[in-house]
Formats: C-alpha cells, sequence, structure tokens
C-alpha cells in the first residue's frame, strides 16, 4: 500500500493557503467606487506602453476626440442662431430707429447710444452661446468618461473572479476528463490500461472538492456578486431598459439565471453520483467478482452517454455563455480536446511519479509510451478543432463570428499565440520520435509545455470576455493556480493511498502485466550485440 508521505501533503496544505491567502489580497486590493477606477485609467495611460495602458490611452482619446467633435458642432449651430438673433435685433432696432426719426426726430447721439447698446447684445448673446457649449460638452464628456470607469470598474473587479473561475475550471475540467478517459477504458475492455486503473480513480477523487467549490462560485454568480457573464446585467431583456440586448433576448429560452443555476446543478451532481459508485464499484471488485466488471461497464456506459451531453452544454454555459452574442457548433468538442489533452498529461504525470517511488509496480515504460501516444495524438485533435474553427470564421468574415478572434488576437496577441505553438509546435517536435515517448524525463517536459499551453488556452477563454483589456499574470492569476494545484495533490494521493494500487479482480489485468513493445522493452540490444 502506498503511504501518503508527510512531505508531499505539508507541500499540497502550503499550497492552498498560500494560494487562498493571494486570491483574498487579489479581491481586498480590487478597486471599490469608480474613482478608484479613473486613478488606475489616469496612472495607465500616464505611463503608457502595456496593453491595459494602450487600451486607457486610447478610450481617453477617443474621448476627448468625441468632446472636442460635439462643441464643434454645437459652436456651429449656436453661431448660426446667434446670427439669426443679431439680425432680428437689428432688423427690430432699425424698425424702431426708423419710427423715432420719423416722429421724434432722433439726433446723432441717439444713433450713436443705439450704436452702443447693439454691441453689448452681441457680445451678451456671444458670451451665452460659448458658455452653452462649454458646459454641455463638459456635462457630456463627464458622462462619456463615468460610463467608461463604470465598465474599467467591473473589469478591474471581475478579474480576481475571472482568475479564480480560470484555474477552477482547469482543474474541474481535467478531473472530469480523465473520469470520461477511465470510463471509455471501461467501456473498451482495454487491457493495456489496467495498471493505471487505480492513478486514474484517485486523480478523478479531485472532482469531489472541486465541485464544491464550483457550486459556491456558481451561487455567488446567481446571487450578481459578480459580473463575469454580461448577459446576467441588469435590463438586458427588458426592452424598455437602455440596457436592453436584443440578440441575447432571443436567447432567454436558454440564458437565464434560474434555468443556468439548475443545469449546473445537474452537471455537478450527475459527475459526482457516477463517480462515486464506479469507485465503489471498483474498489468491490478487489474481491473477484466477474458480475461487478458488468455492473461498472454498464454503469461507464451511461456515464459516457451522460458525459457527451452535459460536458458540451456546461461549456456553453460556463465559457461560450461569458461571450453570448458569438456562438460555435464546434466549442464543445474545442473544449473537451482541451481538457482531454491535459488529463492524459496528468495521468502520465501522476503515473511517471508513482513509478519512480515504486508504488505501481506492474507499470512499465510501454505503458508511458502509450500514454505519450495518447498525448500527441490528441494534441493533433485539438489542432485539427482550432483550426478547423478559426479558419472557417476567418473565410466566412462574418462580424457576429470574427469579433471574437479580434478581440482576442488584439488584445491577447501573445498568449494566443503562445498557446497554439505550445499546444501543437511543442508536442509534435517532442513527443513525435516513438523512442522519446518511453523515455520519463522527456514525457515530463512535453507534458510541462502541453499543460501550460492549454491552461493559457482557458485563460483566453475566458478572460477577453469578463476583463477585457485589465488583464495580467499576476498574484491572483497565480494564487488561484496553486491553490486548486495543492487541492489536487491532496485529493489525489490521499485517495490513492487508501485503495490497493492494483486493480486485483479486473479479468484483464494479466494483459497489462504483459503489455510490452518489443522495441522498446530491448531498447539497445542489438547494439550491444554488435
Amino acid at each position: 500500500m502506498y503511504q501518503f508521505s508527510g512531505k508531499l501533503k505539508m507541500l499540497a496544505f502550503a499550497l492552498m493557503i498560500i494560494g487562498a491567502l493571494g486570491t483574498a489580497y487579489s479581491f481586498l486590493s480590487a478597486p471599490k467606487t469608480i474613482e478608484d477606477a479613473k486613478a488606475i485609467l489616469a496612472e495607465q495611460a500616464h505611463h503608457g506602453g502595456g496593453h491595459g495602458e494602450a487600451h486607457a490611452s486610447d478610450d481617453a482619446h477617443a474621448v476627448t476626440s468625441h468632446t472636442e467633435e460635439v462643441k464643434h458642432e454645437e459652436v456651429k449651430t449656436i453661431e448660426v442662431k446667434h446670427e439669426e438673433n443679431v439680425d432680428s435685433i437689428t432688423h427690430s432696432e432699425a424698425a424702431d430707429h426708423k419710427e423715432e426719426v420719423i416722429h421724434e426726430n432722433v439726433t446723432e447721439e441717439h444713433k450713436e447710444e443705439a450704436h452702443i447698446a447693439e454691441q453689448v447684445v452681441e457680445k451678451h448673446v456671444a458670451e451665452t452661446a460659448h458658455a452653452e457649449v462649454a458646459q454641455h460638452g463638459e456635462a457630456h464628456g463627464e458622462d462619456h468618461g463615468d460610463h467608461h470607469a463604470e465598465h474599467a470598474l467591473h473589469q478591474m473587479q471581475n478579474r480576481p473572479w475571472s482568475a479564480f473561475y480560470v484555474a477552477m475550471l482547469f482543474f474541474l475540467g481535467v478531473t472530469l476528463l480523465v473520469l470520461a478517459f477511465y470510463a471509455a477504458q471501461r467501456v473498451a475492455h482495454a487491457g493495456w490500461s489496467v495498471a493505471l486503473f487505480r492513478v486514474m480513480e484517485a486523480i478523478t477523487n479531485n472532482l469531489h472538492y472541486v465541485s464544491v467549490i464550483m457550486l459556491l462560485f456558481l451561487i455567488a454568480t446567481f446571487m450578481h456578486m459578480n459580473h463575469l457573464f454580461p448577459w446576467m446585467a441588469d435590463g438586458v431583456f427588458d426592452p424598455q431598459s437602455s440596457n436592453y440586448d436584443a440578440i441575447i433576448d432571443g436567447k432567454k429560452w436558454w440564458m437565464n439565471t434560474p434555468s443556468w443555476l439548475i443545469r449546473g446543478v445537474i452537471y455537478l451532481l450527475g459527475w459526482n453520483i457516477f463517480r462515486f459508485i464506479i469507485r465503489k464499484k471498483s474498489m468491490e471488485q478487489d474481491n473477484g467478482d466477474l458480475k461487478l466488471h458488468k455492473n461498472i461497464y454498464n454503469i461507464c456506459v451511461g456515464f459516457i452517454l451522460f458525459f457527451m451531453f452535459t460536458e458540451s452544454m456546461a461549456s456553453w454555459d460556463w465559457i461560450m455563455g461569458i461571450d453570448p452574442h458569438w456562438f460555435s457548433t464546434l466549442f464543445g468538442w474545442y473544449v473537451l480536446a482541451t481538457f482531454l489533452v491535459s488529463a492524459l498529461t496528468i495521468i502520465a504525470f501522476i503515473t511517471i511519479y508513482l513509478r519512480s517511488k515504486g508504488a505501481l509496480p506492474l507499470v512499465n515504460d510501454s505503458h508511458i509510451h502509450d500514454l505519450a501516444k495518447f498525448m500527441f495524438g490528441f494534441s493533433i485533435f485539438w489542432t485539427y478543432l482550432w483550426f478547423a474553427q478559426f479558419m472557417l470564421i476567418w473565410y466566412a468574415d462574418m462580424p457576429e463570428e470574427t469579433t471574437y478572434f479580434a478581440l482576442r488576437f488584439n488584445e491577447y496577441k501573445l498568449p494566443f499565440l503562445a498557446m497554439v505553438v505550445m499546444n501543437f509546435i511543442f508536442p509534435v517536435l517532442l513527443l513525435i520520435n516513438s523512442d522519446f515517448k518511453s523515455v520519463p524525463w522527456f514525457v515530463t517536459i512535453g507534458g510541462l509545455v502541453i499543460l501550460a499551453g492549454h491552461y493559457i488556452d482557458l485563460f483566453v477563454m475566458v478572460m477577453p470576455g469578463t476583463v477585457g483589456a485589465q488583464y495580467g499574470f499576476g498574484i491572483g492569476e497565480l494564487s488561484g493556480f496553486l491553490f486548486f494545484l495543492g487541492l489536487f495533490i491532496y485529493a489525489t494521493f490521499s485517495a490513492f493511498a487508501k485503495a490497493n494500487p492494483i486493480a486485483k479482480g479486473n479479468p484483464f489485468l494479466h494483459e497489462s502485466e504483459t503489455h510490452h513493445y518489443y522495441n522498446i522493452e530491448h531498447r539497445g540490444e542489438e547494439n550491444s550485440h554488435h
């Protein structure tokens, strides 16, 4: 039996504590008022250079230009009115003057006084006109600036929520896909992977912990404690509101907070029930009851059917819903590929570590080789889906579709391009060689790049719609990841320590025990003979 070491347990708790403290700090340090947001925007515009700073500077310039245009147009309008007023005043006074000449025989001194009075009237009208323009322009610019500052405030306040959300979704998705891969192995009656069953079962223990946190997060979002989902804003579905959105209103049969929360509860509850039953039956199977093997098979079939529907729906609700005007029929598959590659990488990491500790006596280089093949193969699958989605939208060039990628390419160019390189180029270069796939340290290096790339991929899915240009990689982003990493370590290794590392009752155990690739197990023998 494997013993969960005290050092590893301390590391897990330390990561969770550091992550929790950093997350709390990111929430407490977020701006609270519009004045705070204005100060941050002013500082960004003053310093310049970054993505957020450039964005703030551009917005400030746009507001100034717009205000100047408004003033210019209003000056023209009021000047025209001023000319009309002067003309009317002049004609009126001329008529009066003529009448005075006829009836009162006005002297030249009276004419001069009338002329002076006319100049006074003209000056008064001009000063009044310019004062009105200045006052209206300043009020308009101030209103526009307040609106922009309020929008930026929501984005800044969203940042700690979004950072925590990305980390939570990543570990939830990875854990869920480990369970899906495990169920697929059961349904396919795969023999090679039986030696890894206890590893996969242990990883899926993390699903229970993250699901509880996810449920609390969904409830907080339902209560409008954050602004992650634009369609939840006040007045979006009200035609009488200035915030009304006709496009989102057309989707209210799906996008409404009660059904959104209910669906989330169904997803989480269903996944956890299936995981609990499968794990329980698998432990009981160690007694050698073949009826349990058939029972687990049926349960796994049911889980895969439930998973295929709920995974896509969850990706619509929890990720695509952040950009409610945009949609993609490939999105559910794309998210699945992202989490699946990451899940396979995590399985490889835990397997390599436990094997190095002597906890997996049946695992050999051939098992590592097969895991690396899956990592490589599904990296290509992810690339296919990414290119298919991007290429079709780029080629069609429809505004309602291109806005999704335009925002990410303009504001998130570095992470957007980096994750494509990390998720495709690196796996091809590192894992295309068959010999490299069975070398643990090489698989580890390639896996670290893959995990980082897919974490950035999820980051780019979530952040543009929640924080816009106010993103970054700071304490909040790092803390969220550390917290869930510590939770993952604790959940996985504590579960692995509670069960026999070998699934003894599985009828395909012997096949997994004798799983060998000749060229891998006898690597180097041919050269030694020469």
